[in-house]
């Protein structure tokens, strides 16, 4: 099954759902969850299909025991095979194994989830996927889904749940001949009441955000309406303003008044918008929050992350590298980190834990493209 939305839909959502509630799930002698796999570019481990045979033939060692020694059988003969390409891996860790087993008929279904299709943008520059497919994440994305379509060839008893953005590619290859007749494709924008949706999540959050504050006449229903209106049940749209206004630092009446009174209209089609102009009117408004003393300093900030992630492939110790800035251009130790704290909603600085480096998670690629727009800098000089 093929389920494909809009940023902000929920997709990654429904598949952690998905994958908790089969996990939990109780009264089988065996788990319903394979394997999962979540691509996302903003992780140098995970937005490239390097590791994606290798994670699910580990996982599937997990659930389904009966294999586990095939395949460290096979990893043993031959350590080489995770550096193989990715065809080879697949064929070596997990159809041979699957086969080792004898008849398959007898083994129960599993499902695997691979999220995030189009996140799979092969940026490094040391992968070890063969060069003319580091070259085009289009190729890549079609190139995962043909080890999908290869997988499913074998008759082995996996099932596939892949959830992107409707990109025209990945549209384009599920559509094709060999795909067509073995998936079912689901259009998350044209189910349900996203209007709805948002006014749940609008109302429950502002709840919570005034049970911190202890104002129980806030937000009134005039609020709560104008937040649902401004969305047009774009959940992105909703779970940024949230995370702007949820902070210790500024009063999240004040900052939701803002953002609601500023003079930027909705998109009346936001979710099909290509350019995403209210998202982006969004971020705009978010990084206009910043005060006027550390304006500046945080632009600087936000285009050293920029440079540096995009110089060093999205690894480096930023913490370090700001505050060895801090100290070159004279300012005091912290300052870019703290000149940046009011951008929270759409970025963060965290531990990546395949490793002891730190870098940047830019939240949503817009932001990241809107971010490098000299525009802001210029309107804001």
């Amino acid at each position: 099954m093929w389920v494909h939305a809009p940023a902000g839909y929920g997709k990654t959502a429904i598949a952690g759902t998905i994958s908790k509630i089969l996990e939990e799930t109780v009264g089988l002698d065996f788990c319903p969850l394979g394997a999962t796999f979540f691509f996302w570019r903003a992780s140098p481990e995970r937005n490239s299909p390097t590791r994606f045979i290798i994670t699910i033939a580990y996982q599937l060692a997990m659930s389904i025991p009966e294999l586990k020694p095939h395949i460290q059988s096979a990893v043993n003969r031959n350590p080489m095979l995770l550096r193989k390409a990715l065809e080879v891996q697949l064929v070596k860790l997990i159809v041979e194994p699957f086969k080792a087993l004898g008849e398959l008929e007898d083994i129960p279904n599993r499902l695997v989830i691979i999220d995030g299709l189009d996140e799979c943008i092969n940026s490094g520059h040391d992968s070890l996927v063969e060069k003319k497919y580091a070259e085009d994440q289009e190729k890549v994305q079609v190139r995962v889904l043909e080890l999908i379509h290869a997988l499913q060839s074998h008759h082995l008893p996996l099932s596939f749940l892949i959830l992107s953005r409707p990109e025209l590619w990945i549209k384009q290859h599920i559509e094709s001949r060999s795909f067509t007749n073995l998936v079912e494709v689901v259009d998350l924008y044209a189910v349900g009441d996203h209007m709805k949706d948002a006014e749940n999540y609008i109302r429950v959050e502002l709840s919570r955000i005034a049970e911190n504050i202890q104002d129980e006449e806030w937000p009134t229903e005039d609020i709560v309406h104008g937040f649902v209106q401004r969305t047009n049940g774009h959940m992105l749209y909703a779970s940024t303003v949230i995370r702007h206004i949820d902070n210790q630092y500024d009063d999240p009446r004040e900052s939701l008044r803002n953002i609601l009174e500023s003079s930027s209209k909705p998109n009346s089609d936001l979710a099909h918008s290509t350019a995403f102009s209210s998202l982006h009117e969004l971020y705009r408004q978010i990084m206009r929050s910043c005060s006027e003393s550390h304006r500046s300093l945080m632009v600087e900030a936000l285009e050293d992350i920029i440079v540096t992630r995009t110089l060093l492939e999205g690894v480096v110790d930023i913490h370090r590298a700001l505050d060895m800035l801090d100290s070159l251009s004279g300012q005091a130790p912290g300052s870019r980190i703290k000149a940046i704290r009011s951008l929270h909603a759409v970025i963060r600085v965290s531990t990546d834990h395949w490793n002891d480096f730190f870098y940047p998670l830019l939240l949503h690629g817009i932001f990241d493209e809107l971010s490098t727009l000299v525009g802001f800098r210029r309107r804001q000089a």
